[in-house]
């Protein structure tokens, strides 16, 4: 899942041991990052579909 910190906070990914980036990335869907999203720590976001590479149908 794709998951964003709430605005203002760092909150720290445990697998990577750094800060969770402003622009989110997709973790797993495990107790933490649920826990995080209960809080209001982070939020999920929509995964935006990949625009198709130009020329292809």
């Amino acid at each position: 899942m794709l998951v964003k910190p709430a605005k203002g906070l760092a909150v720290r990914d445990p697998e990577l041991n750094d800060a969770l980036p402003s622009e989110g990335r997709d973790v797993p869907r495990n107790e933490y990052w649920l826990r995080r999203i209960a809080e209001g720590d982070v939020r999920e976001v929509e995964e935006k579909p990949a625009k198709p590479a130009e020329g292809t149908r």
